[in-house]
């Protein structure tokens, strides 16, 4: 459906990112004009979002992109299953194994290519009637009326107002609408940085994901193809204190490697080759506020995560899951979707997912980037319990999958 007039829509989504995008594509079915705001060309060889860096998707997400329609375009350019996790703790006896065939499932979750990702979703925005995406455009200020809002953007070098019953932020961590809205966040300097980089190993990864904690942080491996097609692979992730940064970027290949096979050891093999390496600092942030009237807060604008258990951007499909539900059941309800108490609904929703995950993955940094004696007493006990329960076990397999309270249908895998 096309908008009443040029700059008249129901939905302003601000970012086309992967949350962004996925928002506008779980909305495809309803009569919802939507319109998407992107400050970059929405494709995938110019998207700086949609670049070659892998994500960890939880089964649970894989169950929302199935659900839209989407999965079998990612999966056809190629996704490579979770089957096992092995948790350690270098220099102690903790560790923990979580194997899906335990729980019945055949993959825990799912690495792809963030470019995989953004592929897909685009390519089902450009043949979704019900949207109009406005890039490249940047946002210069957004207004909030009692009836509608009004987003004042910059494309092609003119000025341009669109108005919308419900402006999406999704523009990630520095968010300008979230910035612009004067809503508060709680942020946290983890002081930390994550080198991120494709590494080969000498032998199959057998579909096995690794989490190691050293003296650094955590490190993660995390299983895909090279670029032949091998499944000898890992996508990894490292993270490094402020003092370590400068030495590693003068590393060498060779030394890399053999500084990242002495902090890791060897059951993943023996590592061969390292792609070029990126460096991202690491801080938690946190939203006060997930909705005010006509505003929804989602995605890394309304919480950032550290990388150590790969839920950030499985948190904000969840959002999208959701947000999408609550939008499409206020419709035929025939509700004002901007309306304050149509997205409390939303937040009130979201909100145990919200405090559980950002409490057990800020919880994990702290226990696991500090070597003082009794607590690596206390959590290398935790990981040898978590072995040998398997109720606290199926708990933290649940949550690894996105299972958290309520469930939308989304995330069960059912259409809208």
């Amino acid at each position: 459906m096309n908008a009443a007039t040029p700059n008249e829509f129901d939905l302003v989504i601000v970012g086309g990112g992967l949350v962004g995008a996925s928002l506008a594509c779980a909305l495809a079915d309803t009569d919802l004009r939507i319109a998407v705001v992107e400050a970059h060309p929405f494709n995938t060889q110019q998207h700086p979002g949609f670049d070659a860096r892998t994500v960890a998707l939880a089964y649970g997400s894989q169950q929302i992109f199935e659900a839209m329609g989407v999965w079998s375009a990612i999966e056809a350019q190629g996704v490579t299953p979770i089957r096992q996790i092995y948790v350690s703790d270098r220099g102690h006896a903790g560790s923990a194994h979580l194997d899906a065939a335990e729980q019945g499932l055949a993959a825990m979750g799912y690495v792809a290519e963030i470019r995989v990702l953004g592929q897909a979703l685009s390519r089902q925005l450009e043949q979704q009637a019900n949207v109009t995406l406005l890039c490249p455009a940047s946002v210069k200020a957004v207004q909030f009326a009692p009836t509608h809002a009004k987003v004042v953007l910059k494309q092609d070098g003119e000025l341009r107002e669109i108005t919308a019953a419900l402006v999406v932020a999704a523009d990630g961590g520095d968010s300008f609408i979230r910035n612009d809205s004067g809503i508060a966040t709680f942020t946290l300097d983890y002081h930390q940085s994550a080198l991120i980089s494709n590494v080969a190993v000498d032998r199959p990864h057998g579909n096995i994901a690794y989490e190691r904690f050293s003296d650094s942080g955590p490190m993660a491996l995390l299983p895909m193809r090279d670029e032949q097609g091998n499944d000898n692979a890992f996508a990894l992730v490292w993270t490094l204190k402020p003092d370590q940064v400068e030495a590693v970027q003068e590393w060498d290949e060779a030394t890399f490697l053999s500084q990242l096979q002495e902090r890791f050891g060897e059951r993943a093999g023996r590592f061969t080759r390292a792609s070029q390496r990126h460096l991202y600092p690491l801080k938690f942030l946190q939203t006060r506020e997930h909705v005010r009237p006509r505003l929804a807060v989602i995605g890394n604008a309304a919480h950032t995560l550290h990388p150590v258990a790969g839920q950030g951007f499985n948190l904000g499909l969840r959002d999208v899951a959701v947000l999408s539900q609550v939008l499409s059941e206020a419709l035929t309800q025939d509700e004002d979707i901007g309306e304050l108490t149509v997205l409390r609904r939303y937040a009130q929703w979201r909100r145990r997912d919200h405090l559980q995950t950002s409490l057990a993955t800020d919880g994990l940094v702290r226990l696991f980037s500090n070597n003082f004696l009794p607590l690596a007493v206390v959590r290398n006990l935790g990981l040898t319990l978590l072995d040998i329960l398997p109720p606290l076990k199926k708990q933290l397999v649940r949550h690894a999958m996105g299972y958290v309270g309520k469930l939308p249908r989304l995330g069960r895998g059912l259409k809208l």
